[in-house]
C-alpha cells in the first residue's frame, strides 16, 4: 500500500527528540509490550517496565527540520514516504487525521483533535512514563500522544514474525490511532484497563483499535489529501491485506505466549488472540462502524 504518486506532505506532524521525565505507567497498548508485560508476570519485577528492557539503537531519520529545542520531520514527497520510515509515519499520520476528521463527527457527534506523533529512538519520556524501544508503539492518553520507534517495524518480522509490508507498518500507526479515537469518544475512562484475561477490558480495548485500524484501511485509498486533492494512497492489494492481517495475528496473546514461555495462559491476556485480532481488524474493514467496532459492549469477542 504506497502513497499516490504526486503527493506532498507537510513537515512538522511528528516531533522528533525532547521529552519530560513525568510520573505515571504506560497506558495504552503498546503492541511490543505485550512481551514485556509476560516477562513481568514470569520473572516479577513490580511492573516496571524500564527495568526489563535494554535500549535498541534505530536508523536514522528523515530529514528534519529543528525549531527550538525540538525537531520534526520535514516536509516528504510521496516517493520519501515509500522509501524513508518517518516520511512514512508522517504522511500516514496525515492520512489517519483526514479520514478520522471526517467520520469522528459524522458517528459520534464528536470533535477530533489530533494526537502528537512522536517518533522516538533507543528511549522516551512521556506523560505515562519512560519507554524503551521493546515497549514497542504505544498510545499514551494522559498526553494524547502517539510514541514509535520505527526500529519496531524490523522487530515485527524477526521477532513475532509478521510477513512485513507497508499496510503492516500503517496497521501499527492505525491502531495506535484507534486507541486516541477511544479515548476521543470516552471509551478508555470507561474500560478498566487494569484487568487481565481473555473478556477483560484491556483486550476489548485493543480489539477495538483493530477494527478501527480496519476502518481506516477499507478507506485510506479514498480519503483525499485536502492539501492537494489527490488520494493519500493507492488503492489495496490482496497482499496489502494479507500484509496487515498478518501484523495483526503476529501480535496476539496466544502467539506472544507460546513463543515467549512455551505455554498460553488465557487469564494473562491482555490484547486478544491472534484469531480475534485478525477477525476484529477484518470487521472493521469489511465495512465496520464506530459502533459495530464497539468491542467494550460486544456480547461475543
Amino acid at each position: 500500500m504506497t502513497f499516490s504518486e504526486g503527493g506532498k506532505f507537510e513537515g512538522g506532524r511528528v516531533r522528533k527528540g525532547g521529552g519530560t521525565r513525568r510520573t505515571g505507567a504506560i497506558a495504552g497498548g503498546g503492541l511490543g509490550a505485550v512481551i514485556v508485560a509476560l516477562l513481568a508476570m514470569f520473572f516479577g519485577n513490580g511492573g516496571d517496565i524500564a527495568g526489563l528492557t535494554d535500549a535498541l539503537t534505530g536508523a536514522d531519520g528523515a530529514q528534519q527540520q529543528a525549531t527550538g529545542e525540538d525537531q520534526f520531520v520535514a516536509d516528504c514527497t510521496a516517493l520519501q514516504a515509500n522509501t524513508d520510515l518517518d516520511c512514512e509515519l508522517s504522511a500516514t499520520a496525515q492520512a489517519l487525521d483526514a479520514y478520522w476528521q471526517d467520520v469522528l463527527p459524522e458517528q459520534a457527534g464528536v470533535q477530533y483533535t489530533q494526537p502528537g506523533v512522536y517518533s522516538f529512538t533507543q528511549a522516551v519520556d512521556t506523560a505515562c512514563g519512560p519507554a524503551t524501544a521493546d515497549t514497542g508503539p504505544f498510545y499514551c492518553p494522559p498526553d494524547q500522544t502517539i510514541y514509535v520507534d520505527v526500529s519496531f517495524y524490523d522487530e515485527l518480522t524477526s521477532r513475532f514474525g509478521s510477513s512485513g509490508g507497508p499496510l503492516a507498518r500503517k496497521y501499527v500507526v492505525a491502531h495506535e490511532m484507534g486507541h486516541h479515537i477511544e479515548n476521543l469518544i470516552g471509551a478508555m475512562d470507561e474500560a478498566n484497563r487494569g484487568g487481565t484475561g481473555a473478556a477483560s477490558d484491556s483486550v476489548r480495548i485493543e480489539l477495538m483499535a483493530d477494527c478501527l485500524a480496519g476502518m481506516w484501511a477499507a478507506h485510506a485509498a479514498t480519503t483525499l489529501d485536502p492539501d492537494t486533492g489527490i488520494p493519500f494512497l493507492n488503492p489495496l492489494t490482496e497482499a496489502d491485506v494479507r500484509d496487515a492481517l498478518s501484523a495483526a495475528s503476529a501480535v496476539g496473546d496466544d502467539r506472544i505466549q507460546q513463543q515467549a514461555t512455551g505455554r498460553v495462559n488465557p487469564e494473562a491476556f491482555t490484547h486478544g488472540t491472534s484469531q480475534q485480532r485478525v477477525r476484529w481488524f477484518t470487521a472493521g474493514y469489511n465495512g465496520g462502524t464506530l459502533q459495530t467496532c464497539d468491542a467494550l459492549h460486544a456480547a461475543r469477542l
